[in-house]
């Protein structure tokens, strides 16, 4: 069963996998590249509409697979991370971004308090009540939420292929990087290629720090999920990592 909560007749979040009863929730902010019509496309080329600079390209495809994999509940944003990022508080300025990397976004340029509040009041404070929601209804034991990063970013390469970025809490993380070498190949990093003096640990603060949640942030360079049997390797590998590094701290206290 999933759910969907819309907002003017527009969606703008969901929950996949609703009924799932593991004990685990996964989180998808920048699933959608979805610009509604109203927006105009926010005066964008389609290349930019498609680029990662609108959502993150196979987040919700390993999110998906993951959820299915571990019978976890997913929530889901419908809308593009241009149209107002759902990992970031209204009162930051890359929520509604004027600039991407090395895109301009016409359509965010120059908007008045009343444009930004109706943003907010449109996009973000449904997610984010949904997610409390889910939350309240699920009572999970840890929360997980699930992001991919371009391989250049302003011209440099990135090596890391998949970072676990956390904020105070550091008990997920510190599990799943003390047994990554048992669960994937590839080149994992502690809150890289960002951290939480990056702001991208919103959601983490806003719904499992206060709750004493043990969570973490997944980032996996997006050149290593780009087809579906990628997807659904990546998903499982996933799947099994966390599960057995969230048996492995079940009993460790957090730290705050």
């Amino acid at each position: 069963m999933n759910h969907t909560v819309q907002t003017k007749n527009e969606p703008v979040a969901e929950v996949l996998n609703a009924d799932g009863q593991s004990g685990l929730l996964l989180v998808c902010e920048h699933a959608s590249r979805f610009i509604p019509d109203h927006f105009e496309d926010l005066g964008l080329s389609s290349e930019d509409r498609f680029s990662h600079a609108a959502w993150d390209p196979g987040a919700l495809a390993v999110a998906k697979h993951m959820a299915a994999e571990m019978a976890a509940p997913l929530v889901a944003s419908r809308v593009s991370r241009l149209v107002y990022d759902c990992n970031r508080p209204p009162t930051a300025i890359d929520a509604m971004p004027e600039r991407s990397e090395v895109i301009d976004i016409p359509g965010n340029a120059g908007l008045s308090p009343a444009q930004r509040q109706a943003r907010i009041d449109t996009y973000y404070v449904p997610f984010h009540t949904l997610l409390s929601r889910t939350i309240e209804t699920k009572n999970p034991s840890a929360l997980i939420t699930v992001h991919s990063f371009t391989p250049v970013y302003k011209g440099q390469k990135r090596d890391v292929e998949i970072g676990l970025l956390h904020d105070t809490d550091t008990r997920l993380a510190d599990a799943m990087l003390a047994s990554a070498a048992g669960h994937v190949a590839q080149d994992v990093q502690r809150n890289e290629p960002y951290g939480p003096e990056d702001g991208v640990t919103h959601t983490l603060r806003e719904h499992a720090l206060g709750h004493g949640i043990p969570n973490v942030m997944i980032e996996i360079r997006n050149d290593l999920i780009r087809s579906e049997d990628q997807q659904k390797s990546m998903a499982t590998a996933l799947s099994r990592w966390i599960g057995a590094s969230h048996a492995s701290m079940a009993v460790t206290p957090c730290k705050e």
